[in-house]
């Protein structure tokens, strides 16, 4: 059942229109100063060309499909980032995974959002991002035991001063309050 669900989401976000994604070069997050190149709509940065192209199954490597990904779910492109993140050719890759859930659950399928973070933690348990996210989505669905056993996890693995912890926390805080 999961993996026809699974399915089904992948065939619905390749068949969405692919649109810009913020395309880096090459010397990008290393204070550099390299400038961003912004591709056309329909368009990603293809790192080994050094330019722009359409995207297709197999001619980006996953980690430019990832960085796209990430980058258009940040934004809150998240429709966008679902596109570029199905096409992935490793569909176990954790990081992958963890912003197919979080670009679902975003965009209000918290339900599918929940099975990406759950496939991501099968893989690496240790993934305190996913942990955080999965706790924010708990929090989504009213289930504030859900997200303490999240904080639990990342305690476990990183302690209390990681940045996972004190968002998650902070969110919790914010729950309780309101």
């Amino acid at each position: 059942m999961r993996r026809r669900l699974l399915v089904q989401v992948l065939a619905v976000a390749v068949s969405l229109p692919l649109f810009a994604a913020p395309a880096f070069t090459a010397g990008e997050g290393g204070g550099s100063g390299q400038t961003t190149t912004q591709c056309k709509k329909g368009e990603v940065w293809d790192k080994k060309k050094n330019k722009c192209v359409k995207p297709q199954y197999g001619m980006l490597d996953d980690d430019s499909i990832y960085e796209a990904g990430h980058d258009l779910a940040m934004a809150g492109r998240y429709d966008e980032a679902i596109s570029v993140l199905t096409l992935a050719a490793n569909k176990q890759d954790p990081r992958i995974l963890n912003y197919l859930g979080y670009s679902h659950r975003h965009s209000g399928r918290v339900a599918v959002g929940l099975g990406y973070y759950e496939e991501a933690l099968r893989i690496d348990p240790n993934y305190t991002l996913v942990r955080e996210y999965l706790g924010e989505a708990h929090l989504q669905i009213g289930d504030l035991a859900g997200a303490q056993q999240q904080l639990m996890e990342i305690e476990k693995r990183t302690g209390k001063g990681s940045r996972e912890y004190g968002m998650l926390s902070e969110q919790i805080d914010h729950f309780l309050r309101s």
